[in-house]
């Protein structure tokens, strides 16, 4: 029988969501991969129960995480009546809905009618009175904006969802929508964005938003899809994203990367950190990012990203050689 570790917040640091009440783990754990159907749900299990005996209380999820969609959110039911029902109010979980999730007009994007079955579905799947969170999940180009927003604003009020969030808006369009959610009071906390230190497009334009408007950052994509780490430094493994051609295509491994991400290592390890956990803390400098993502495959690939949190700070000297990298 599971038990939860009794001295899981001890080292976890917890960050304010902009400025909501809401406080998430510097890490959280996303489930777009590997808690699936076709995944081995023993493994999947005990990543869970061992993020959470660790401190990690966030489990980010989608309507589509899976492989196949919706069966993310089924595993997480099921770990959920084997193991952590007990522990539901200690835990932060959040869905999302805007891809495609089933056939037809209303089952993709932003309208009342998507947006309301989907957390209903969603919440079956899991087994959930409530998430903590429900995104939307990508801009809408063709429905009102405000027909999304007050569609979230009325599953706050329906009590399926605690707090509201959007991802991967631009800038001008989430000044739109905090316009438009502030006027209902709704509690929106938090913006989901791809960000790390190859992928800087939001400290220009998005990141002053977000801290202008007391709205919190959990940045996806830390790894930039495996780039940031030592795994490619001496070719492309045959068990790689890359070598599967899947999300990481071999036009990436340009003689431009090899030299950046061999200078990335030199000053991890001059900091006792691998090149994943020098990119993760590089993340969590920014007081604007409340929380970063992180994807696993294994118990053991947690542990190793949880070493990132033994040291965060940076010197002048190594923020002025990344910024020279990646700016």
């Amino acid at each position: 029988m599971y038990r939860a570790n009794e001295k899981r917040y001890d080292t976890m640091p917890y960050r304010r969501s902009g400025r909501s009440g809401l406080m998430l783990p510097a890490l959280s754990l996303g489930m777009w991969h590997n808690f699936g159907s076709v995944d081995v749900y023993k493994n999947s299990k005990s990543m869970l129960e061992y993020a959470f005996d660790k401190g990690i209380t966030h489990f980010d999820l989608a309507n589509n995480y899976g492989p196949e969609p919706g069966s993310a959110e089924s595993v997480l039911g099921r770990v959920m009546k084997d193991s952590l029902s007990p522990y539901r109010d200690e835990l932060i979980i959040s869905t999302k809905a805007g891809y495609g999730m089933w056939p037809g007009p209303y089952g993709d994007l932003g309208s009342k009618k998507y947006l309301v079955a989907s957390l209903d579905q969603s919440l079956k799947r899991m087994g959930l009175d409530y998430v903590d969170i429900f995104y939307h999940h990508r801009p809408d180009p063709d429905t009102p904006l405000e027909e999304t927003m007050l569609t979230l604003d009325l599953l706050v009020k329906q009590g399926k969802a605690l707090y509201v969030g959007i991802s991967n808006y631009d800038a001008e369009q989430t000044k739109d929508a905090v316009a438009i959610l502030r006027e209902m009071k709704t509690p929106f906390v938090i913006h989901q964005f791809r960000y790390n230190m190859m992928d800087r497009w939001s400290e220009k334009a998005l990141l002053p938003v977000l801290e202008n408007e007391g709205i919190g950052g959990i940045a996806f994509s830390p790894l930039e899809q495996g780039l940031l780490t030592e795994r490619y430094i001496d070719g492309i493994p045959k068990d790689s994203r890359m070598a599967r051609e899947h999300f990481l295509t071999s036009e990436r491994l340009t003689e431009d990367y090899l030299k950046s991400i061999k200078v990335l290592q030199q000053v991890a390890y001059g900091r006792g950190q691998s090149v994943a956990q020098m990119a993760l803390a590089w993340l969590l400098k920014d007081p604007r990012v409340t929380s970063v993502l992180i994807g696993a495959s294994s118990t053991h690939q947690l542990e190793d990203s949880l070493k990132t949190l033994d040291y965060l700070s940076f010197s002048d000297e190594e923020l002025k050689l990344l910024d020279q990298l990646f700016s």
